[in-house]
């Protein structure tokens, strides 16, 4: 499905955020980038669709390969890509169904774009994802009206209806409380089972990271320290990944009591603590 051969991303000031990365992920697979700041987890993301341009490498969705293509071509493969993004990037003085509906905006003509005029198997395509996503009754709400777990629901509801083969999410748990981040990302790893859809997020958060991810992959300085199964991320291995560190206190939180271990990695990373 997804396929990056020894990508390495350069930037000209001379930071190399990304150092000869090898990674395959293959359809149906929800694979998570944890790290510290910095680390290259972003610019990851980024360089598969090229908002961020690789400095060296190759990178294959399926058998076309992303980093050859012309400005038509990049056009037309995003199509297959969605993208959820960390800040939403909505339209904030149009409504739910507006926002979805430009998931479209790839298949149809600049005039219905312009006049926001979709084809009616769009129409109903995104009523049916606004009723998965549990907006129904917020079609007609602007999005500078919804919660932030609203407006994130929009997100994943408008790069589903790309109808894409890849899913990238950028953060998408980061301005949300504990129980509207596991919700997040509940909704997320369901879809891509229900879709069959390869998933890369980038995140954070290390216990929902291993609640929700069938693959952990830990970037350090722009290289993979880490690529494995939720259950491999030992102390070691998070030592390797984030630097020395006290991990063995955050586990002696009750493994049940969610919300206090989200609440103590997030002050270890030097995150404000989330209210309770």
């Amino acid at each position: 499905m997804l396929r990056l051969q020894h990508v390495s991303k350069r930037y000209p000031t001379g930071n190399q955020a990304l150092k000869e990365i090898n990674l395959t992920v293959p359809e149906g697979q929800v694979v998570a980038l944890i790290g510290p700041s910095g680390a290259g987890k972003s610019t990851l993301i980024r360089c598969v669709n090229r908002l961020v341009e690789p400095s060296e490498g190759q990178i294959w969705l399926r058998d076309t390969e992303i980093t050859r293509l012309s400005t038509r071509g990049l056009r037309h493969i995003r199509r297959r890509i969605g993208m959820i993004f960390q800040e939403y990037a909505l339209v904030e003085r149009l409504s739910v169904m507006e926002n979805v509906l430009s998931g479209r905006l790839g298949y149809v003509n600049f005039w219905q774009s312009w006049l926001r005029r979709y084809p009616q198997a769009d129409v109903d395509n995104a009523f049916q994802l606004l009723e998965r996503v549990g907006l129904l009754d917020f079609v007609d709400q602007r999005a500078d009206a919804l919660s932030g777990g609203q407006r994130q629901r929009v997100g994943i509801a408008r790069a589903l209806l790309q109808d894409p083969d890849l899913l990238l999410v950028d953060e998408p748990t980061a301005s949300l409380d504990p129980k509207t981040s596991r919700q997040i990302m509940r909704l997320i790893t369901e879809l891509a089972q229900e879709r069959g859809l390869a998933v890369v997020i980038n995140i954070h958060d290390v216990p929902l990271a291993q609640m929700y991810a069938q693959r952990i992959v830990g970037l350090r300085a722009g290289s993979v320290v880490y690529d494995g199964p939720p259950e491999g991320l030992t102390t070691a291995q998070l030592t390797t990944i984030y630097g020395e560190e006290d991990w063995d206190r955050n586990r002696q939180a009750d493994p049940a009591d969610e919300d206090a271990v989200l609440a103590m990695v997030a002050q270890d990373a030097g995150q404000p603590r989330p209210a309770l």
